[in-house]
């Protein structure tokens, strides 16, 4: 079984190392942003003090930590983070049915973690990184180590604020281990509050993570966010149909308190999905983590009990996914080998980023700072370039959320975007990419007069059709 279980692992790391391979060279939406971030920190700048960071810290740190990779480094991280994913999703399957689930569930886990929308899985972004002590949250809870468990959510919510869905889920599994439970996820709590206040950023924290947090997460760009939610997780539900056989499987069988105690953990997951009625793809992970475990047990425990005709259609289920998003990985793989660029709409901005990057890389000088107003963070990573100011995307200045500024230009928080406009007028970076203003006219800087002496200093200095470029006079 050793030699097993070792060779499904280096399988299936092969697989996630060859995946992200495939984009070393994209940088997808979301997961640039704390990329970018990583890079301000590298810098010398605190998040929440000299950077404004919407996000827990720890999705920055982790970049940090590593140096802020870029291409194949960066493909290297993201599929050792999904790996290690995928082992505690065996953990946690074997302890409850045996070794066959365990790797069961570590290979549906890389699985849907390659053939699904390549926004959401390939970058590494909050919900992903969450993913990680997440599932070895809920592995320690069933192990009965409710400290650790306490442990690895309170982790995940410097990652997460969602995970503290997981801490619920935790204390379902162990009912009567709560005091041990709460206090592991209050450990790293101190520290980390210690840090923040130490620093000065512990004001920019609440500010930035929490208040505008509960701003975004309670005005949902959807217009009928039911529907929405019933329509995306359909969706879901038919590309994870395996997972959704599996769990059938089980259910339709097991009558046990620890079956109670998964539906449990699945249905208080999927709320962490509902959480702000936004349904996005990766939102779906806490969703996975769950569904995975249930469904490997279904299909391969010791115990269960499976028709012949499961495996056929499991087989048949996983076409679904395999056959609409491996294709992609090919082309990609064959524009690599051909040294081509890629023709694919779904990176077109960030293939604009890279041209803007190209136009400011030959004009910059040492000391140039950089500011865009909209949400691009990867023009940072790709320049290597910082903000002058506190502010370095638009969102706190039009108090518009990024997900929903190309669309709409109602503020979330009015108030707050005109005190950050007051402040960051103050500044003068040297190049200014306006990567909004095309795409949202009514958000465009020549929206706010309170920036027009501001914006007065800047002369065109080219750009794309998409993302103009504006540099300071010269006096």
């Amino acid at each position: 079984m050793t030699a097993r279980r070792t060779q499904v692992f280096a399988s299936l790391f092969v697989l996630l190392l060859a995946s992200r391979l495939c984009h070393s060279d994209i940088l997808w939406t979301d997961g640039d942003y704390h990329l970018a971030a990583a890079l301000q920190v590298l810098h010398g700048k605190a998040l929440y003090r000299d950077l404004w960071y919407d996000k827990p810290p720890l999705n920055a740190l982790l970049f940090a930590a590593f140096g802020a990779p870029t291409g194949w480094m960066l493909s290297v991280l993201e599929a050792v983070w999904v790996f290690v994913a995928c082992v505690f999703a065996y953990l946690a399957a074997k302890t409850i049915g045996g070794e066959k689930a365990g790797l069961g569930a570590a290979a549906l886990l890389a699985f849907f973690l390659i053939f699904y929308l390549p926004a959401a899985v390939i970058g590494l972004a909050p919900d992903l990184i969450m993913l990680v002590p997440h599932l070895a949250a809920i592995y320690f809870a069933l192990s009965k180590k409710p400290l650790a468990a306490g442990l690895c959510a309170g982790i995940a919510f410097w990652a997460n604020t969602k995970a503290l869905f997981v801490l619920l889920a935790c204390a379902v599994i162990v009912p009567n281990q709560i005091l041990p439970l709460s206090a592991g996820f209050l450990l790293p709590a101190l520290p980390a509050l210690a840090a923040l206040e130490l620093t000065g950023s512990l004001h920019g924290y609440i500010e930035q993570v929490w208040r505008w947090g509960v701003r975004y997460a309670a005005n949902s760009p959807q217009t009928a966010p039911v529907l929405t939610g019933v329509t995306h997780t359909l969706n879901w539900l038919g590309f994870h149909a395996a997972l959704v056989l599996g769990a059938a499987l089980y259910w339709a069988r097991e009558r046990s308190r620890t079956a109670r105690r998964l539906a449990y953990w699945a249905a208080i997951s999927f709320a962490g999905v509902c959480l702000g009625m936004r349904f996005v793809p990766r939102y779906y992970f806490e969703f996975l983590a769950p569904m995975v475990v249930i469904a490997a047990l279904g299909l391969f425990g010791e115990a269960s009990f499976k028709p012949r005709w499961a495996i056929p259609l499991l087989t048949a289920l996983l076409l679904i996914p395999g056959l609409r998003f491996g294709p992609r990985y090919l082309q990609l793989a064959w524009d690599d080998v051909k040294h081509q660029p890629h023709h694919w709409s779904d990176i077109a901005l960030d293939q604009d980023d890279r041209r803007l990057a190209q136009f400011i890389d030959a004009g910059k000088q040492s000391g140039d700072t950089l500011f865009v107003w909209g949400y691009r963070p990867g023009l940072y990573v790709y320049t290597g370039m910082s903000s002058p100011s506190v502010f370095w995307d638009s969102q706190p200045l039009d108090g518009v959320p990024a997900d929903r500024h190309l669309e709409t230009s109602t503020p979330v928080a009015p108030q707050d975007a005109q005190r950050n406009r007051e402040i960051f007028a103050k500044t003068n970076p040297t190049f200014v990419v306006d990567a909004l203003s095309q795409f949202n006219p009514a958000l465009s800087i020549q929206h706010f007069p309170d920036l027009a002496p501001w914006f007065a200093q800047y002369e065109p200095a080219g750009g794309t059709p998409l993302s103009p470029i504006y540099r300071l006079k010269k006096h």
